[in-house]
């Protein structure tokens, strides 16, 4: 985080070519928060270039006492979540598949995918801070304490965001009729 805010002033200070340091540190991690949100698009590569590009021109509202990451994710989720607001259709979430399919036989794994293609569905029918907290939680693996920073909420916001997110899913698999078993993301914790 210090070599952040030492970046951040020279970039402050004038010295616009220190930003690159920032985009090859963060452009990996903020890709990634694209894709879990918004799914694989085309137009991922631009919304990830504009989260930078607004970055470099909100610097100054930065509190170098904060975690530089965690504003610039915040900054990140709220494109996404104004992105989804415009496609007004839902994404797909996908890095799933590794997770789920452990069949032996193609029977197994076949229905394996069946219930993983009907969680991605559920997770896809969550509200946006519901999904961005789960997506966050359950596939990035991020503690409350991180998510929290990077959304800057509260972290009872992020437990109760969660706490949400998981009855919505359980209610919603248990009224499709698709045994919940299999869905560890969605357990009480």
């Amino acid at each position: 985080m210090d070599n952040d805010i030492e970046i951040v002033e020279r970039i402050l200070n004038g010295d616009k070519q220190a930003f690159a340091q920032i985009i090859d540190k963060y452009k990996g991690r903020v890709f990634a928060l694209l894709r879990r949100m918004l799914g694989h698009s085309p137009d991922t590569q631009d919304i990830a270039q504009e989260v930078f590009i607004k970055a470099y021109n909100h610097l100054n509202e930065y509190t170098p006492g904060h975690s530089f990451s965690a504003w610039l994710y915040r900054i990140a989720a709220n494109r996404c979540i104004d992105e989804l607001r415009k496609r007004k259709r839902r994404p797909d979430i996908t890095g799933f598949d590794a997770e789920f399919m452990q069949g032996e036989t193609p029977e197994t794994a076949y229905l394996e995918k069946e219930r993983r293609e009907a969680l991605e569905q559920r997770i896809m029918e969550l509200d946006q801070s519901q999904r961005a907290v789960f997506v966050m939680r359950y596939v990035q693996h991020l503690s409350y304490q991180e998510i929290a920073e990077r959304l800057s909420v509260p972290i009872s916001t992020v437990q109760m965001r969660l706490y949400r997110a998981r009855q919505k899913l359980r209610e919603s698999m248990s009224n499709s009729g698709v045994e919940g078993e299999f869905i560890y993301e969605v357990r009480q914790s």
